[in-house]
């Protein structure tokens, strides 16, 4: 298992739904596409196990076109278990299974 640690603001999606999301670093997120080639899901996404504080659930990443980057969802009960609200930016980490 690989882990990756890091500090991403949330950010809300513009659109319908009020998506929040973090961007991962450019870095880390060509890390992660390196050694999970080959292994995408419907629509690029990459299956991993994300943590932020004492909050820790199975997600995907997607890529994302404008930044080229991967995104991670922020789902609702992990921002209100962890107090979060967009404009955090908080410490999370990844983990890639191989």
């Amino acid at each position: 298992m690989l882990r990756y640690e890091m500090k991403a603001e949330i950010w809300v999606y513009p659109g319908k739904g009020g998506w929040h999301f973090v961007t991962l670093p450019t870095d880390v997120a060509a890390r992660i596409k390196a050694t999970m080639a080959g292994l995408a899901r419907p629509w690029g996404s990459l299956g991993i196990t994300a943590m932020i504080g004492a909050t820790r659930w199975q997600t995907s990443l997607f890529p994302d076109k404008a930044s080229g980057s991967l995104l991670l969802p922020v789902k609702a009960p992990v921002r209100q278990r962890e107090g979060l609200k967009a404009g955090d930016s908080p410490t999370l980490t990844i983990e890639v299974e191989l």
